[in-house]
Formats: structure tokens, sequence, C-alpha cells
């Protein structure tokens, strides 16, 4: 039993449910207080170094959920298993449990390769991936502002991989998706806060990406969103260390051998 069962179908609240989750949790983050205490970059920096608006960032987001919710509608239509009775028989908790691990270690290895290679082809780096790299000061609202291409290789094709490759159900994946947008949204908000349950289970977090977007690291960290299992096995880790900044806030600043 779900709270919108009887009200929405798995499929729906899983093709609506992460867009909806995104723009609430995003603007959550835009609404903030300054918070100069706890941000790792200044306004200041974030004003002078962004080589993008607002409005456009806004604009490219809602073009890649739209593109989102239509493949996501169609995943959810091909792959529906309902019984005789129309009723799709959900697995044991701890099941979907592991269909979740499952799904976001496909993620994290197909947006790490792909990912990586949009960095080292120089045609898609200059045409594709820097779009994202507009935003030198990442911010909430802008995690997936992207090229219409990244958007569809990188998020919407590993989405749907994740998906096919757990065997999850639309009501599993309700959840999988709004986790993965929430975190993906934590890991471009720019601040440190503390107690962020992202900052405590995963090293891959706010201060890890922000590495990435940093010049010095945009050869390193290419993982994403939750773990950093293939920048440590391959080599493109960069470590960093959080420093208060006399005026406030913190600056992660990577740590070369």
């Amino acid at each position: 039993m779900v709270f919108w069962e009887g009200y929405l179908s798995d499929e729906s609240m899983g093709t609506f449910a992460p867009i909806v989750l995104y723009w609430l949790y995003a603007g959550m983050y835009q609404l903030l207080p300054p918070l100069e205490q706890f941000r790792l970059h200044t306004r200041k920096e974030e004003e002078q170094k962004n080589l993008v608006k607002l409005s456009a960032v806004v604009k490219g987001v809602l073009l890649q959920q739209l593109v989102q919710a239509t493949v996501a509608q169609a995943l959810f239509t091909i792959t529906s298993k309902a019984s005789s009775s129309g009723v799709i028989m959900q697995p044991s908790i701890p099941v979907q449990l592991l269909q979740i691990l499952v799904a976001m270690l496909v993620m994290d290895t197909w947006q790490y390769f792909v990912h990586r290679y949009m960095h080292q082809n120089m045609f898609l780096y200059r045409h594709v991936h820097s779009q994202h790299h507009k935003l030198v000061v990442p911010y909430a609202i802008g995690a997936l502002y992207n090229h219409p291409l990244e958007g569809l290789l990188l998020d919407t094709f590993g989405g749907a991989l994740s998906f096919l490759i757990s065997g999850m159900t639309a009501r599993t994946a309700v959840i999988f998706f709004c986790f993965a947008v929430m975190k993906t949204v934590d890991d471009h908000c720019g601040l440190w806060l503390p107690g962020n349950i992202f900052h405590i289970f995963f090293q891959n977090n706010t201060a890890y990406h922000d590495i990435h977007h940093q010049l010095q690291g945009t050869k390193f960290n290419y993982s994403q969103p939750f773990f950093s299992i293939w920048d440590k096995l391959l080599g493109t880790y960069l470590p960093y260390s959080l420093v208060k900044r006399e005026a406030g806030g913190f600056e992660a600043r990577p740590i070369k051998d």
C-alpha cells in the first residue's frame, strides 16, 4: 500500500513525481537565505563565473524533463506486467532494496563512462558537455542543466538501463528515481550544510562534485550520482580538503601528489 494508490498509477507517479520533487527540492535551496557560512563559493563568484542566466537554465531543465517523461511513460507502458486481475505483484522489501542497489550501480557505471568520454572527446565536450560546465559554480536548479543530447544519453538512457537491468517494478522505480533526483540536486547545491544525510552516507557529495566543476578538476571525479567506485578503480579520483574561508563558508581544495 502506498499513499498514491487509488489516485495515480505507479507508472504516472514514476513519470511525474521525480519532476515535481526536482522543483520542490531545488526550489527549497533557491529560496534559502544566503547562508554564506555554508557556501562552497561566494555569491559574487557565482555571479561572475557562471556563463548562463537562470532563465536559460530553467528552460534547459524543463526540456530535459519533457524528454525524460516521454521516455519514462513509454518504458513503463512496455514493461508493465499486470496479472489477469490487473494487479501487479510487488516483490518483498529485501528484493526491492537489492533492486535499488543494482540500479544505483548500473546508473553509476553508465554515467561514469559516458561522462568521462564527453570530457575526453573534444568535439563532444565543446559542442555538448560544455553546456553543463557553463555553471562553473553549481547551484541546485542547474543540476539537470545539460545539452539535450547529453540529457538523453547520460540521464534518460542511464535511468532506463537502471530500471530494466534491475528488474524493478514501476512502484519501486518511484522510490529509486525520486532518490536519484534528490541526490543529483544535492550534489549541485553548492552548500555544505551540517547534518546533511547525503554527506554522511556518500563520499560522492556536494564538495566531491564541486571539485569536478573547478578548472583543475575537470579531468577528475567523473563519478555520479552515488558512489566514487569507478574514479578510484580507474585513477580519476581527486581527493580534496574542505577549508574554512576567512570571509565565511568553505572551499573544496584539490589535493594533488
